[in-house]
């Protein structure tokens, strides 16, 4: 049964949690301070110790949760599209991971930019390693449904660059616990380098010394990787 206390507490960690989010929004992540969250919550410094050990802890939450966010919103995405579909399951999280990153900038690079000091200060399996993991799976996962239900032309193992593919093989061992043909993990992570370098590329505004706007050159990248995996294209709105 939830104690007064627990709830207090609970309420608590949303708050500085929240705060947290503001300062990152506001000024970014190199403000968001143990002192500047106490000082906007009317706290002490010393008394946000009662609730996470470290500045480093208090990040990894944030991350943890920003990364929870941005999951379930690819999958309400998700599931407002045939589940049979993969053409459209594909598509629309993909822009739907888009226009999170576009609405949420600070947030985005906090989560996919250059380390930040105190995030990388991690335990293996805590908060945020397990959300972050949550959020890769949801690709990974429509790459294996896709694999199995109408697998797509991929390399076989000797036709893949060696240092790259002792590199898949310990990423497929390490990380996903699954059999998989190698050549599926290539096309993964080569279909990967173009949706979230793409993204990057504009939320951090490297694309304005030519493009206003560059929906039209994401709706590209998403046109020419469907054929590769053997998925129909269709422009957004139809």
């Amino acid at each position: 049964m939830t104690t007064r206390r627990d709830r207090l507490r609970a309420a608590t960690i949303k708050e500085i949690s929240d705060t947290a989010r503001r300062i990152l929004v506001e000024q970014g992540a190199e403000a968001v301070t143990l002192r500047a969250i106490a000082r906007r919550m009317g706290m002490t410094a010393p008394a946000l110790y009662r609730y996470y050990a470290s500045h480093g802890d208090l990040l990894r939450h944030l991350v943890g949760e920003l990364f929870n966010e941005l999951t379930d919103e690819l999958h309400a995405a998700m599931h407002e599209v045939p589940q049979d579909d993969m053409s459209a399951k594909l598509l629309v999280v993909s822009r739907q991971f888009r226009l999170w990153a576009l609405a949420n900038p600070r947030e985005y690079a906090l989560l996919f930019g250059a380390p930040v000091p105190g995030v990388d200060d991690r335990e293996q399996g805590d908060f945020a390693e397990e959300c972050s993991r949550r959020f890769g799976w949801t690709f990974m996962s429509l790459f294996l449904e896709l694999w199995r239900k109408k697998p797509f032309p991929v390399p076989a193992d000797e036709e893949i660059d060696p240092v790259l593919l002792s590199q898949l093989r310990r990423y497929r061992e390490d990380n996903l616990g699954v059999s998989l043909p190698l050549g599926v993990l290539q096309q993964f992570l080569k279909c990967w380098v173009r949706l979230q370098g793409g993204v990057s590329l504009e939320v951090f505004g490297h694309l304005e010394f030519a493009l206003d706007d560059a929906a039209p050159m994401f709706e590209l990248m998403l046109a020419e990787v469907c054929p590769a995996l053997g998925l129909t294209y269709t422009p957004p709105g139809r």
